[in-house]
C-alpha cells in the first residue's frame, strides 16, 4: 500500500525554501511513499526530487489561470503561469497530464477556485483534492468532498506543504499504479488521512516569500 502526499512544495516555489534533500529525508521520516511535488509555476523541483527519490514520484504543478490556480499532474513540461484556464487545461491535456483541482473553495485564498468555475470545467477535472491541510475551514473540504462524489471522480488530499516539517499532515492510503489510467483507479479506492496544518505555518511561506523578493 502506498501513503501518499499529492501536494508539496521545494525552494522551487517563490513561497517555500525546502531543498529536494529535505523533501525526501521528511517522507522517510514519515513513511511517505508517493508523492506529488507541486511548485508554483515550476517543475524543476519535482524532476530533482524524482531523479534522487527511491519512492514514486509526481511531476505535478501549480498553475495560475486567469480565473484562479489549478494542478497538472504526470507532466513532461511547464505549463507557464498567466495563460487562460482554457489555455492551461489543454497544455495539461496534451501532454497527457491530468488535471487536479486543488484547494478549491477556500475563501482565505484569492487564487482558489470559486464554485462557477468548477462547474464550468467539471467534464475535464480528473481528480479533486477533497482534504488540503491548510485549508483553515473544513467547509471547504465538505464542498470538495460533496463535488468528486457528485461528479464521481476520485479524491485526493495532500499537506500542501512549503516547510519539510508539513509533509504528511496529509495522505491517502491507497493501492499501488502502474500508470496514470490505473492511478486514478487506485485513487477512487484510496482513504484519505490526515489533520489541519498550524495556522502558523502561513508565516514560513510569507517568510520565504519575502526572503526572495528582497
Amino acid at each position: 500500500m502506498l501513503k501518499a502526499d499529492f501536494h508539496i512544495h521545494t525552494r522551487f516555489s517563490m513561497d517555500s525554501s525546502t531543498d529536494p534533500t529535505e523533501v525526501i529525508r521528511a517522507c522517510q521520516k514519515k513513511n511517505i511513499n508517493c508523492i506529488a511535488i507541486s511548485d508554483h509555476g515550476a517543475i524543476e523541483g519535482a524532476r530533482e526530487v524524482k531523479k534522487l527519490a527511491s519512492f514514486y514520484v509526481i511531476i505535478a504543478e501549480e498553475i495560475l489561470t486567469d480565473r484562479g490556480e489549478i494542478m497538472g499532474m504526470f507532466l513532461e513540461e511547464l505549463v507557464p503561469s498567466g495563460l487562460s484556464l482554457e489555455e492551461s487545461i489543454k497544455r495539461i491535456k496534451q501532454q497527457g497530464g491530468l488535471l487536479c483541482a486543488q484547494h478549491p473553495y477556500d475563501r482565505f485564498r484569492a487564487d482558489a477556485l470559486k464554485a462557477e468555475v468548477m462547474e464550468e470545467i467539471k467534464d475535464q477535472i480528473d481528480l479533486v483534492e477533497v482534504f488540503n491541510s491548510r485549508n483553515p475551514l473544513l467547509r471547504s473540504s465538505r464542498q470538495a468532498r460533496e463535488f468528486a462524489r457528485l461528479h464521481n471522480l476520485p479524491g485526493s488530499a495532500g499537506s500542501d506543504a512549503h516547510a519539510a516539517y508539513e509533509i504528511g499532515n496529509a495522505w491517502v492510503e491507497m493501492p499501488e499504479f502502474q500508470d496514470k489510467k490505473d492511478f486514478l483507479q487506485k485513487l477512487a479506492q484510496g482513504k484519505v488521512h490526515g489533520h489541519r496544518a498550524n495556522p502558523l505555518s502561513h508565516f514560513s511561506s510569507m517568510l520565504s516569500r519575502i526572503r526572495k523578493s528582497v
